[in-house]
């Protein structure tokens, strides 16, 4: 009977009031109460937003980066991470000459991933090699609320900059494209992904060129090709090119400052060349039976199964990927040989494996 009474005090009680403010949080005009000024500040539902960041970079240093590598997330039988050899992962494109990596991303199955993973990812890869090495953390997502929480918490850890793809499955308007870039873009270096074979909708010009009137806005990762490309860097803005096959091509004939690469995984020092050291038609040549191969299915197939060939990464994948099949896993030890085991990560022989050899999870 106490809980009824207390409720109908609260509800139907007609001589219960609320306490008025105290006289010195009450601000009047004309008589009538106006909420106080810290109620409305901008951006307050942003509460890890600090002008004290670890890491802090600026956009300039981010748009200087022409070798960015797409890491691959390496797993354990269990199907957690394995640190141990991602970190080797890492080594390996640091002493090739990668200067930034994506942490997260298509490539490294952050789709894949817990938001707890992610940023523990991202921090982790941050704390070890933050210093030599530029981390981008995807936290980009088709929910706008995920993104603002991820791109706070990836900045909190140390990211140097976040990956942001535009909203896919649901979609939304251009308007709304331009409403939910925005959201995030004040929190620190962003760069957009554009990549319309995934998420089913082209961010178009428009859109990019209202965004980078934001001064956070470092630049594009771009997947619809060269011509697209072409059309930015005339105008001045900072281009990647999303796709290995086109990247030479964009580096040096349509102005990307270069590549967000998936082959680098594998040939860091070839990429490097390819980006670096001047128009190379006989290397991208080489390369390009390599590509192919890669893209038979869909990324990050063909990477988790070469890396695993060379014995670089465990046989482990996260369902619903699974390896190619015997046949392509002979030709991936073809090309290996062909361009040479020396320009590959790891030490190990190239391996076929058999199908037994591989683990499938799809807990974890």
């Amino acid at each position: 009977m106490l809980s009824l009474r207390n409720y109908r005090l609260c509800s139907g009680d007609s001589t219960f009031r609320l306490p008025l403010p105290s006289s010195g949080s009450v601000s009047k005009r004309n008589g009538r109460w106006r909420s106080p000024e810290a109620a409305i500040i901008p951006n307050f539902h942003l509460p890890m937003r600090s002008f004290e960041v670890k890491n802090r970079t600026l956009v300039e240093d981010i748009k200087k980066l022409r070798l960015i590598t797409a890491i691959k997330t390496p797993y354990l039988p269990c199907g957690r991470f394995d640190l141990e050899a991602f970190d080797a992962l890492m080594h390996m494109q640091i002493v090739n000459g990668a200067e930034g990596v994506i942490v997260g991303g298509t490539t490294g199955e952050g789709q894949l991933m817990s938001w707890d993973e992610h940023i523990m990812l991202i921090g982790h890869t941050v704390n070890c090699f933050g210093g030599t090495i530029k981390v981008i953390g995807n936290t980009g997502s088709n929910s706008t609320r995920e993104a603002i929480h991820a791109t706070e918490q990836g900045f909190a850890v140390g990211m140097h900059a976040a990956l942001h793809i535009n909203p896919y499955y649901g979609k939304t308007s251009l308007e709304g494209l331009v409403s939910h870039f925005e959201t995030v873009l004040p929190m620190g270096p962003t760069i957009i992904y554009n990549v319309p074979s995934r998420t089913a909708q082209d961010i178009p010009p428009t859109v990019i060129h209202t965004l980078a009137q934001n001064v956070n806005l470092a630049g594009v990762k771009e997947c619809v090709g060269n011509d697209r490309i072409k059309e930015y860097t005339e105008k001045g803005l900072v281009i990647w090119s999303g796709n290995d096959d086109e990247c030479h091509d964009a580096r040096w004939a349509y102005g990307a400052r270069g590549v967000i690469s998936v082959a680098s995984n594998l040939v860091p020092r070839l990429m490097h060349e390819l980006m670096f050291e001047g128009k190379n038609n006989y290397l991208n040549l080489k390369l390009m039976p390599l590509i192919k191969w890669l893209f038979r299915e869909p990324n990050p197939i063909g990477l988790n199964t070469a890396l695993a060939q060379l014995g670089v990464a465990r046989p482990v994948f996260r369902l619903p990927y699974v390896p190619l099949p015997l046949v392509r896993r002979v030709e991936f030890v073809n090309i290996v040989k062909e361009i040479g085991r020396e320009y590959f990560v790891g030490e190990k022989d190239v391996q076929i494996l058999d199908d037994d050899d591989f683990v499938f999870v799809g807990r974890y």
